[in-house]
């Protein structure tokens, strides 16, 4: 028999648990099949793997309209190597063996859907792609930052969704083809949109955009302004020129001072910032 490799598959160390816990069948040999070089290897030849405690201090943002009072920094022991590799995995781990009363919005766990966008260590991200520093002597979690706290990591985006709508984001042409047919694109037509349509909307860029902390009321922000930037270049929409007047305004695209923090914090890596200018050059091309 050769000796079993040291790096056995999950599946692999599984089946192995399984294996010694059934009753041997009589007259067949107690071989389990594992991905080696070896061709067999025996259950009992498995070796156990045991992680060690990694405990790491997670301070986390706590705030509830229920308790009222001033915010505090609520710190837990989190064992790193007993969870998953991802930020969201440690919210969870709290969540589910400390403090149940901890609230964080989260959904697809794929950096899909925009839910778990907060402010880790400084920086605006989403929590289920961030991974966890296991050598950092502290990890720092909070809000999205000058946004209205509901509670604990949850903000209102209530005004946030109200300058998306307000764009009109959704394609308005101004014929309809021929036969109910799809409208016809060119590679180049369709390319125009590329690095726009995939923002999820999760507000980290609008978030980390000091413009938009002081005129978040009237200033669109550079997530809203990169959608309706998509809708402005896109070859099947009629309304160009009305979209381009309805963003013609002090505040809602030239509070933008290019600062570019937006394109920096984007989890999707994309660049509002290069967005936020092209309106202004197409602002600017329509005086």
């Amino acid at each position: 028999m050769q000796a079993v490799r040291r790096f056995i598959s999950p599946a692999a160390r599984a089946a192995t648990d399984w294996m010694s816990a059934v009753e041997p069948v009589k007259g067949v040999a107690n071989h389990l099949r594992v991905f080696t070089t070896s061709n067999f290897a025996s259950a009992s030849a498995v070796p156990a793997l045991a992680k060690e405690s990694k405990m790491l201090p997670v301070s986390i943002y706590r705030w509830s309209p229920e308790t009222g009072g001033k915010p505090r920094m609520d710190t837990f022991e989190v064992d790193v190597n007993d969870c998953g590799p991802m930020m969201l995995d440690v919210l969870f781990k709290v969540k589910d063996e400390q403090d149940p009363t901890l609230s964080f919005r989260r959904s697809c766990r794929e950096g899909i859907c925009g839910s778990c966008a907060m402010n880790i260590d400084g920086v605006n991200t989403l929590a289920c792609l961030c991974a966890v520093d296991k050598e950092a002597a502290k990890i720092t979690v909070a809000p999205l930052p000058h946004m209205h706290v509901v509670k604990d990591l949850v903000v209102d985006m209530s005004n946030f969704y109200a300058q998306y709508k307000s764009v009109q984001p959704w394609l308005q042409a101004s014929a309809v083809p021929a036969e109910g047919k799809e409208h016809i694109q060119s590679k180049e037509e369709r390319a125009l949109i590329d690095g726009m349509y995939e923002c999820i909307l999760c507000a980290c860029c609008s978030t980390a955009c000091p413009s938009y902390w002081w005129n978040g009321d009237k200033y669109l922000g550079p997530a809203v302004l990169m959608q309706a930037y998509r809708w402005i270049v896109d070859s099947r929409d009629g309304r160009t020129k009305e979209r381009l007047e309805q963003l013609d305004d002090p505040y809602k695209v030239y509070r933008c001072h290019t600062i570019m923090n937006c394109t920096k914090v984007c989890p999707k890596g994309l660049n509002p910032g290069l967005a936020v200018a092209k309106v202004k050059m197409a602002l600017a091309d329509q005086h």
